[in-house]
């Protein structure tokens, strides 16, 4: 009796095993490097003294780490006032040729968010348009860990708004049936909204490549 009540225990014990390893087939692993380009402007801020929109043109990148709970994730952004707000701004330059191109107010930003923690929770994304599939990744700053941090730098100094306080980013990958990782969205919190504004930043994921990893590296 105790042989077959044994013999029952390691067919279960087997078929639970094969369960779990087959669903480990079925999901398949995630990229460890992702990379692309950010593209999208600013709002206009009607205030007593307007500025914007700003162009915001830049790379990203993000290196998943500890089992793909966590992850490192770094931005390069030039931004400079766009043609609409030097058309308002200075609709009939005088003379012939282009406005004095300073007046754009170009400037560099590097941003880098460390030890963010890695959910699938899109629910909390804004929403793409058209709509993209509800799963992909999303990178939050993990208010326990004081390695998980958001640093905003301004022509390669610390940006003014940092001397205010912390910031936060939220960073949505998502996608749909034909590449599973598509879009960017960065959603500042804190201090950082003064410049970049509370809306989702949009851009563009590349195709997942084994070259991701050496890109990182030159750029």
């Amino acid at each position: 009796m105790k042989s077959n009540v044994f013999s029952w225990l390691v067919r279960i014990i087997a078929v639970l095993a094969l369960a779990v390893v087959t669903g480990a087939w079925a999901d398949p692993p995630l990229p460890e490097h992702l990379s692309g380009i950010i593209s999208d402007y600013t709002p206009f801020n009607a205030t007593s003294n307007p500025t914007g929109p700003y162009e915001m043109r830049g790379r990203w990148s993000l290196h998943l780490k500890d089992r793909s709970t966590k992850a490192d994730f770094t931005a390069e952004m030039a931004m400079e006032l766009s043609d609409y707000w030097v058309s308002k701004n200075y609709p009939d330059p005088p003379g012939p040729g282009p406005v004095d191109l300073s007046v754009r107010g170009q400037h560099t930003h590097h941003i880098t968010m460390t030890d963010a923690v890695v959910t699938q929770n899109t629910k909390i994304c804004p929403p793409d348009n058209p709509v993209t599939n509800p799963s992909g990744l999303v990178l939050t700053i993990d208010p326990t860990d004081p390695k998980s941090v958001v640093k905003i730098t301004g022509n390669g100094n610390p940006a003014p708004f940092e001397s205010k306080g912390p910031s936060t980013l939220q960073v949505c990958i998502t996608g749909g049936g034909e590449v599973e990782f598509a879009n960017i969205s960065l959603v500042f919190g804190g201090p950082a909204t003064g410049h970049f504004g509370s809306q989702a930043i949009h851009g563009v994921v590349r195709f997942p490549r084994p070259s991701d990893n050496d890109d990182d590296h030159r750029h």
